[in-house]
């Protein structure tokens, strides 16, 4: 009598455990798909509510905290993303011309949320302003200036940095001391002045994390690289950090961004649920594990061990007692490739064909082992830095292995994708299989059909015309038939490799070429 009188109090828990944790406020840095509505719709898939903001608020800073304000009360966790409550998102936090006691003036209202909120979980993600290798006239992700003068700011930040780091050689010193007069001195002053006045806030935000305000707070360093601006900064960062004695259990820094949504949001409902996922971590052959990909400072065994913790886990060694096992196909050299990125799109060798086809064979079999084993696998694709690998993709295929996975990323860079697949593949647990085998089919659209093939097949097409690269930045009146294109080739490709003959759209939200939504309508 007793034990069943103590089981049904522990079942009455539990259920008002779940329906006290119904509803995760989330507010992103920006509303690309990979951004706002692909994670929600995998913590959706659990049964919990994601409430979001209606997307014109997230470039509306103080909107956007009346929000917040408004639906705090009525919510157990909230993941938000400083950029938008600050600087109107991720992009404009790279342009703006806010004033420092704007900024200071709103984050202090993470400090009036908490004070109002005492029981809230609050998880906040941010960032340091990235250091792209490189302008690209038109792009709109950077301070117009950036287009021409992009590669010779991240050369003399590169300098900067590794002067405080090591030692220049003689050539390094004579272009770090005529690089200041080849670029305007209004540009790196206006440059250099943003980044003060975001890293002053993100110090702020610190200081919140170190006084309870924040229960977690994870600081991104999108597109940098070992020397430079970003990694620069970052050493400030760590060493604040260190004074203040903030552990990686309550703040981190670390190389990525767009995945910290998706993690973040995870570790949401590892709390909210009192668990704490295994995770055990595999890479394919070669370098593995000290990779140090593209758009990174540091080395992907790294990354990946701190976005395990970033989720709410812990790390395992053995792949038999995970409740995850991350399998990431990483290039044997340690390479990242730019496969799909170039416009227009790069050509294989043939010897580099069967490159790619020994590797792809070689982690197909690491992966076909450890499914039959049952042991519950998903697969971070990063060889590429943005887009599935072809050759993987076609060696899981012919296995079947497809959807006998529980997660699969490769949509950006390496710790975008592994963050991603991460995320996904811990929650996947709680899921029914049904629910696994919808996320895994958007990411085979979006990564594989899209991103590694359709996105090349019509950057192929407009290379041939004199305005292609501006058209494929931007759309323009040229919007309607790319779209239609987009379509076409997605539903063939959807029929041939994946066996999908189910109504979907594809669209464009930001207008160009580089992302896309993908909408089911059945």
């Amino acid at each position: 009598m007793l034990k069943k009188f103590l089981m049904a109090l522990i079942i009455i828990a539990a259920c008002s455990a779940q329906a006290s944790a119904e509803t995760i406020l989330f507010v992103p840095h920006d509303d690309r798909p990979v951004s706002c509505q692909q994670p929600a719709e995998v913590v959706s898939q659990l049964g919990y509510e994601v409430l979001m903001p209606p997307t014109e608020l997230l470039t509306q800073p103080d909107d956007l905290w009346l929000w917040l304000k408004e639906n705090a009360s009525s919510a157990d966790a909230a993941v938000v993303a400083s950029d938008a409550l600050l600087y109107s998102g991720l992009i404009p936090s790279r342009s703006h011309e806010i004033p420092a006691d704007v900024l200071n003036a709103r984050v202090e209202k993470f400090r009036a949320l908490r004070q109002d909120n005492p029981n809230l979980r609050l998880y906040v993600f941010g960032s340091l302003m990235r250091t792209p290798s490189f302008g690209t006239p038109g792009d709109r992700e950077e301070p117009a200036y950036y287009g021409e003068y992009g590669a010779q700011i991240f050369q003399y930040t590169r300098l900067l940095d590794k002067r405080e780091v090591s030692r220049l050689n003689s050539k390094e010193q004579a272009y770090l001391e005529t690089a200041a007069e080849n670029i305007p001195a209004d540009i790196l002053r206006d440059y250099f002045d943003r980044r003060e006045k975001n890293f002053n806030a993100t110090l702020k935000l610190v200081d919140l994390t170190a006084e309870g305000i924040i229960d977690y707070f994870i600081i991104g360093r999108d597109d940098n690289a070992p020397l430079s601006q970003t990694h620069r900064e970052n050493r400030r960062l760590l060493a604040y950090l260190k004074d203040l004695n903030v552990p990686k259990t309550k703040a981190q820094s670390h190389a990525g961004i767009d995945e910290y949504a998706m993690l973040l949001l995870t570790r949401a409902v590892n709390d909210l649920s009192g668990t704490i996922p295994f995770v055990n971590v595999q890479f394919n052959r070669g370098k593995g594990a000290k990779t140090i990909p593209h758009y990174s400072d540091e080395r992907l065994g790294d990354s990946i061990r701190d976005e395990i913790i970033i989720a709410g886990g812990l790390f395992v060694p053995k792949p038999e007692r995970a409740d995850f096992v991350l399998m990431v196909n990483t290039d044997p050299d340690g390479k990242t490739y730019e496969l799909h990125n170039a416009f227009p799109p790069n050509v294989l060798t043939e010897r580099e064909q069967k490159y790619f086809k020994r590797n792809a064979k070689n982690f197909a079999a690491q992966v076909n082992v450890a499914v039959k084993k049952k042991l519950p696998v998903g697969v971070a694709d990063v060889i590429s830095a943005n887009g599935s690998d072809n050759f993987l993709m076609e060696q899981l295929r012919k296995k079947n292995l497809l959807f006998k996975l529980q997660a699969y990323g490769g949509w950006n860079t390496a710790t975008n994708t592994s963050g991603f697949a991460l995320g996904t593949g811990i929650l996947a647990k709680k899921m029914s299989r049904k629910s696994i085998d919808k996320l895994l089919l958007r990411r085979y659209l979006d990564d594989w059909a899209y991103q590694a093939n359709v996105r090349s097949m019509i950057a192929e097409e407009l290379s041939k015309r004199p305005d292609g690269l501006q058209i494929y930045l931007n759309f323009g009146d040229n919007e309607a038939a790319i779209v239609e294109r987009e379509n076409e080739l997605m539903h063939a490709f959807a029929k041939k490799y994946l066996s999908y003959r189910k109504d979907f759209v594809v669209s464009n939200p930001w207008h160009r070429m580089f992302e896309c939504r993908i909408d089911f309508t059945d």
